[in-house]
């Protein structure tokens, strides 16, 4: 399945980067790998996560990462990951 990044996310995530590297710059690098490698492995089980509790599609899914939520939606018609957005978990932002 091929992942595509949403410009909503592309622009959360580089504020969460950023506001991480204020204090640590290392810590910043880190959390983005990581998630990466985490996103990365979502095409293996599409469905693994919970449905989202923002979205009523089963196929909207809800990812826990350190304290945040990342949104994402799976279309096995397209055989796509997107990812949508992501926010410090439980306070989602426009």
């Amino acid at each position: 399945m091929q992942i595509i990044y949403k410009k909503t996310f592309e622009k959360q995530l580089l504020h969460i980067v950023n506001y991480i590297a204020q204090d640590k710059i290392n810590a910043s690098t880190n959390f983005a790998r990581e998630l990466e490698k985490l996103i990365f492995l979502i095409p293996d089980n599409p469905l693994k996560y919970k449905p989202s509790i923002y979205f009523k599609n089963e196929n909207v899914r809800d990812m826990t990462y350190k304290g945040y939520t990342i949104i994402y939606k799976v279309s096995f018609q397209k055989n796509t990951i997107e990812v949508l957005r992501i926010f410090n978990q439980n306070k989602p932002t426009n």
